[in-house]
């Protein structure tokens, strides 16, 4: 009777830990699930959140992907992601984009890359033969659709904490969002702070940046993860796998962006694609 009733134990926590979700599949699945999302600002923030993975396999083809998006908002978060990556190619794939804010984002960032394809673009715009900007009528008609494409309790989270992070084209990954961070409130500033010095390797700074992981102030939360996978030691990866289940969704993707780009560092460690 112990024996069977032993065995039976053993089959239920093997089968318990069989079907529990390892932090590399649950921030895999964390980013899919919001590139996937029906409301336009989840997507831009997943897009966001793939740029600080980093130019590799399968997380670039899915932010190339993100070109395509309905959403113009996603598809210039995309624009600028490709810029911190250098993606030339997915750059010049964007100046034939049906929206002329697109289009004129993709001939700046192709600009900065000292780009052959950037020139004929910023021409045709000089010469007025293309445009930097949608009409008033066509902006009024895409802020309406998109309105009613996003949740009201996810406009106001966008505001306070996703344009904190927004990327800047033609700036560093880190300073890009350190600028758009600045502008913001008090929480925004200490944001800011954990970007910024987040680039430098000193004992301290690290003690504070992992305080500021439990911090009450979500974009606080949130840049100090951000700062954690840009300084790419990936001994920190472990610290991103508790905000995999933050109830704020701008954490959950730093931190699963996180997770990814300090474990693809980490010699010998297997990460599954979307493909597999």
């Amino acid at each position: 009777m112990k024996n069977q009733l032993l065995a039976a134990t053993i089959l239920m926590l093997t089968g318990g830990l069989a079907n529990a979700a390892l932090p590399g599949e649950t921030a895999l699945a964390t980013i899919d699930k919001a590139l996937h999302s029906k409301n336009p600002d989840t997507r831009r923030e997943a897009v966001s959140a793939l740029s600080i993975i980093g130019s590799k396999h399968p997380y670039q083809d899915r932010l190339e992907a993100m070109l395509n998006d309905k959403d113009v908002p996603v598809r210039l978060a995309a624009v600028t992601s490709l810029a911190e990556a250098k993606d030339a190619p997915a750059l010049r794939v964007a100046l034939d984009d049906s929206t002329p804010e697109v289009r004129f984002a993709a001939a700046k960032a192709l600009f900065n890359m000292n780009d052959p394809a950037a020139r004929a673009a910023l021409i045709r715009i000089l010469k007025g033969d293309s445009k930097t900007a949608s009409n008033f009528i066509v902006q009024q008609e895409r802020a309406g659709l998109r309105t009613l494409q996003t949740p009201k309790p996810m406009v106001v989270m966008a505001v306070r904490y996703s344009t904190a992070f927004a990327p800047v084209p033609g700036a560093g990954i880190g300073i890009s969002k350190l600028l758009q961070a600045l502008s913001k409130g008090s929480g925004s500033d200490r944001a800011a702070i954990a970007l910024l010095l987040g680039e430098n390797k000193d004992a301290e700074i690290a003690a504070a940046l992992k305080q500021a992981l439990t911090d009450k102030d979500a974009a606080v939360r949130a840049a100090a993860i951000q700062a954690i996978a840009l300084g790419g030691d990936p001994a920190m990866a472990h610290h991103a796998e508790p905000m995999l289940n933050d109830k704020n969704p701008t954490v959950r993707l730093r931190a699963a962006a996180c997770y990814l780009r300090l474990s693809s560092i980490r010699v010998g460690t297997v990460i599954r694609s979307w493909e597999d």
